[in-house]
């Protein structure tokens, strides 16, 4: 069997050309869509994250607005600043940058932030109305992967998926969107007794725990679609995915390789969902 290399590079820039277009004619009509992001402390690896969301805004045409505030900024002073990024109207994305220091509640800021304005999909609300079928803001790396399904020409109605990876920003938001596409849906986590037989049941596959190449081939059910969320830095440096993408070669249908697969496709949810916010903040200037 040979096994097609899903290229989420390719799959995002196609997205991103909608997403121009989009901004543009918001751009025209109203003013320029905007996206906040607030990064806490000298995390590099943060900070390298929000440097390729400022780039990406800049490519689509959204105005970015970077706020960064020190280590020992108080959780007070961060609410402070979601709140005023709330009540400005040239602001429809706030994006508040994980990890956050130990002193600072990521579930309080998760709160603050309007769920209008919830680009990362993370509010209490939007969750709710992922888990009951509502028109939310869904969290980024879930919604890349179904985009990567229809891409692919993947319907998951009837199928048995396998989700590896039980947590609230992947593992759970994608199992419920599963559910809604009419898939059987296992959710499995890196304790799992005999994760391999779950695993192997999978007509789609998501691991999401980030364990290096936790999956193997001998754990595939032959033509299954494996789609690898999970990213490590090895010790020489190189990135790795939760599964060991040689072994899956030949066993797979459709695999996504780390990096390149599911990675670019997440910051382009997040543009999606800032173009979408001020989509539906402009129909509901246009209904007063």
């Amino acid at each position: 069997m040979e096994t097609r290399i899903i290229d989420g590079v390719a799959l995002s820039r196609r997205i991103r050309a909608t997403l121009r277009d989009r901004a543009a004619r918001l751009t025209a009509r109203t003013g320029q869509p905007g996206l906040a992001v607030i990064i806490v402390g000298d995390n590099l690896a943060s900070k390298a994250y929000v440097r390729h969301k400022v780039m990406a805004c800049a490519d689509i045409g959204v105005r970015s607005v970077h706020l960064e505030l020190p280590d020992a900024a108080t959780e007070a002073e961060l609410l402070g600043r979601i709140a005023a990024l709330n009540a400005d109207p040239a602001v429809h994305g706030i994006l508040v940058q994980l990890p956050l220091p130990r002193h600072i509640s990521a579930g309080a800021v998760q709160r603050a932030i309007s769920p209008d304005k919830d680009a990362d999909g993370f509010h209490p609300l939007n969750v709710g109305l992922l888990v009951t079928g509502g028109a939310g803001f869904v969290p980024c790396t879930p919604a890349g992967v179904m985009a990567i399904l229809d891409a692919e020409g993947v319907n998951p109605w009837g199928a048995h998926a396998v989700v590896v990876g039980q947590s609230n920003i992947v593992g759970k938001p994608l199992a419920h969107l599963l559910l809604q596409r009419g898939a059987t849906v296992t959710i499995c986590n890196s304790k799992t007794r005999e994760l391999g037989s779950h695993t192997a049941r999978a007509d789609i596959l998501v691991a999401a725990v980030g364990r290096p190449k936790l999956i193997t081939g001998a754990m595939v059910k032959p033509g299954a679609v494996v789609i690898d969320v999970g990213i490590s830095r090895q010790t020489d440096s190189r990135l790795t995915g939760d599964c060991d993408f040689a072994s899956l070669l030949g066993v797979a249908s459709r695999l996504t390789p780390v990096p390149g697969g599911v990675g670019p496709m997440t910051i382009t949810m997040l543009l999606a969902n800032t173009i979408r916010a001020a989509e539906r903040a402009t129909e509901s200037k246009d209904l007063r």
